[in-house]
């Protein structure tokens, strides 16, 4: 029996075939997956680099106004969509102090857990990858002792000629299924971690914002008093 790769190919079944097809698609599924959330997320992490730093300097003026009229750009990544949100119910509600903090916040707590969602966009596809390959893997396993066991009943025998490609079968599957779930787990832990630090950095830099706002409005009754843009630099 040829024990190479397209060997056992060629003496598989086709069940056996199939839940290597199968575990082949999920493998290619979990890799663009984990590759296009990795763009994705250095892609946003750079941009909201950017929207801090300009709001930084926007805000050195002192003046929380003309930050919030300012123009940041299209690409503002997660922290910038979050925050520009913020502004614009600042602006829109700068006459009326009473409402300001609680549109303010409003509008930040949605478009947080809006960027969260976004974030774990792929995620559920490489958990279910992760949790499902080695039962697909384990499917095929029992097609091939199967496999065996009617080879033996051909046979009249139980040789290992006449065992071998059946379990040879269930131990490519097998090992295949494990090939496929062990990078999907860290794949999906390594993104998982990554979304859930995000998601502490989007809430502190949120609540800053409030703070900061609050404080200008206790103190002036309009939110015109000096800024700390420190505050909002990216942890």
């Amino acid at each position: 029996m040829d024990f190479s790769l397209v060997g056992l190919w060629l003496q598989m079944g086709p069940f056996a075939k199939t839940v290597v097809a199968a575990l082949t698609l999920m493998s290619l599924a979990s890799l663009l997956v984990f590759v296009e959330r990795l763009t994705v997320f250095f892609t946003h992490k750079h941009h909201s680099s950017l929207f801090l730093s300009a709001l930084e300097k926007n805000l050195e003026t002192g003046n929380l106004s003309l930050a919030a009229q300012a123009h940041y750009g299209k690409n503002l990544g997660y922290a910038g969509r979050v925050l520009s949100l913020g502004l614009k119910a600042f602006r829109e509600n700068a006459h009326h102090p009473e409402t300001t903090m609680e549109s303010v916040a409003r509008s930040l707590e949605r478009q947080g857990a809006r960027e969260i969602q976004q974030m774990k966009r792929g995620l559920g596809l490489l958990a279910t990858v992760a949790s499902t390959a080695p039962f697909v893997g384990l499917l095929g396993t029992v097609m091939g002792i199967v496999t065996a066991f009617e080879s033996m009943a051909k046979e009249g025998s139980g040789g290992l000629g006449a065992v071998s490609a059946g379990i040879a079968e269930a131990l490519v599957t097998t090992a295949l299924g494990l090939l496929v779930a062990i990078p999907a787990v860290m794949a999906y832990n390594c993104l998982q971690t990554w979304v859930d630090a995000r998601a502490v950095d989007i809430a502190e830099s949120s609540n800053e914002f409030l703070e900061v706002l609050c404080q200008n409005i206790q103190k002036e009754g309009h939110p015109h008093a000096p800024f700390q843009p420190e505050k909002l630099r990216e942890k």
